[in-house]
């Protein structure tokens, strides 16, 4: 995939997952970045169990994306969120 192709993934998958995981976004930047990285856990992950990862800009890789996303906020609030307190 191209630059521009992982950029609109992570940016899609990191804006569903934050709705999903807090429900209000971590900001354009950090939705992308989160995203991008979440494609690449969840590309990871469903390799470990036998599936495919991401394949292309479709709907399959944008699941894979925002399961990776998810993965990846919880684990960022987990840290950042210790921290504060």
């Amino acid at each position: 995939m191209s630059i521009l192709a992982w950029v609109i993934l992570g940016l899609i998958a990191g804006f569903i997952a934050s709705k999903l995981v807090n429900k209000s976004g971590e900001g354009l930047l950090l939705d992308i970045v989160l995203g991008i990285v979440g494609a690449l856990v969840g590309g990871f992950v469903f390799n470990e169990f036998g599936a495919v990862g991401v394949t292309g800009l479709n709907i399959y890789s944008l699941i894979v994306a925002v399961v990776g996303a998810v993965i990846v906020l919880f684990l960022y609030h987990a840290i950042v969120g210790r921290r504060t307190i």
